[in-house]
């Protein structure tokens, strides 16, 4: 792959124009591990809508979305919406995938790389999904510097870094839009491995950040927790969140009802 989409990999479901990939957390593995067996990387988002807002205010990063091998279903709010039009989805967030797919690449013999956070919680990460996964190989660690350009020479030396260490999954812990267009850059010239933007994943699994309790995940409050940790970097997010999906749910059925019932127009000969 490199940068480009791949045709071959079929969308089940479009929210606000953007395809989502994978509908459950075994497909993810499935697919994402026989393209690597294939020789073939990837790059894989987690879609919620924290990123349809960026997907709007900001077209290089819709472009890059665009560009995505595969994307996942991040949030309750797009795995209902999927629901509205016929589509089941599961949520497949970030943190939720990392113990499966490392679970899988120890069993195919395949290196990771963790790539973001700091270097004491990637560290921690790594003892800890090694003690997890014994076969598990970390063939690369690396914390890039704060104001990190993700489409700079120096993201250009950190991937040849990541590329030289024999690395085929790369789990880039930057967040939102960071680790989309680092993934999208590294996949361009190293199109063999798989990268995967993860979020918080990597300091959850080393205890830097505690995630929601499970009630509130499966429920669909994950989001009142994380506001509750850092109400206000978050508050003006969510309301943003807010915003489009009362769009999304709301005022766009109406647009296109009222369009539908507006005669159409006369044509002067």
């Amino acid at each position: 792959m490199s940068g480009e989409v791949d045709s071959a990999i079929a969308p089940v479901v479009a929210i606000d124009g953007q395809a989502i990939h994978i509908a459950t957390m075994g497909d993810l593995v499935d697919r994402t591990m026989a393209r690597l067996e294939d020789g073939l990387g990837f790059t894989l988002y987690t879609l919620n809508l924290d990123h349809l807002v960026k997907r709007r205010m900001d077209e290089a990063f819709s472009e890059v979305y665009e560009r995505a091998t595969f994307v996942t279903a991040d949030g309750a709010p797009l795995v209902w919406m999927a629901r509205r039009q016929g589509v089941s989805l599961g949520r497949t967030t970030g943190a939720d995938m990392l113990d499966p797919l490392c679970a899988a690449a120890a069993d195919a013999g395949l290196p990771v790389a963790l790539f973001g956070s700091s270097m004491k919680s990637l560290r921690r990460a790594a003892i800890e999904l090694q003690r997890r996964y014994p076969r598990l190989e970390v063939a690369h660690l690396e914390s890039p510097p704060q104001g990190f350009d993700p489409r700079s020479d120096a993201a250009r030396q950190a991937g040849e870094r990541i590329a030289d260490s024999g690395a085929r999954l790369c789990f880039i812990a930057l967040g939102a839009p960071k680790q989309e267009f680092f993934s999208d850059a590294m996949a361009h010239d190293h199109p063999h491995i798989g990268y995967l933007g993860i979020g918080a994943a990597l300091d959850f699994i080393s205890g830097e950040q505690t995630r929601a309790p499970l009630f509130l995940q499966n429920h669909g409050l994950e989001w009142a927790w994380r506001l509750a940790q850092n109400p206000m970097r978050l508050a003006s997010r969510y309301l943003r969140c807010a915003a489009v999906l009362a769009d999304l749910v709301v005022l766009e059925p109406l647009r296109r009802r009222l369009m539908g019932a507006t005669p159409p127009r006369s044509v002067r000969s």
